[in-house]
């Protein structure tokens, strides 16, 4: 899937994910949606969002190791 936005995505330690995502509200809410999906054979329990300042010179999104 093809999204419209910028910013990273990464596994944390704890059996999570974290990552920014900015772009127009609707790209970033379709995003959000999906996330709460998951992948297949995954169970996601919660999808947290926080809005913070957008980030100036962001041309991708990027995965994070």
């Amino acid at each position: 899937m093809a999204y419209n936005v910028t910013g990273w995505v990464r596994n944390a330690a704890n059996n999570t994910v974290e990552g920014e995502a900015q772009g127009e509200e609707e790209d970033v809410q379709k995003l959000v949606k999906d996330l709460g999906r998951g992948p297949a054979h995954s169970t996601v329990v919660k999808v947290e969002r926080e809005e913070v300042d957008g980030r100036e010179g962001e041309s991708a999104f990027v995965v994070r190791a």
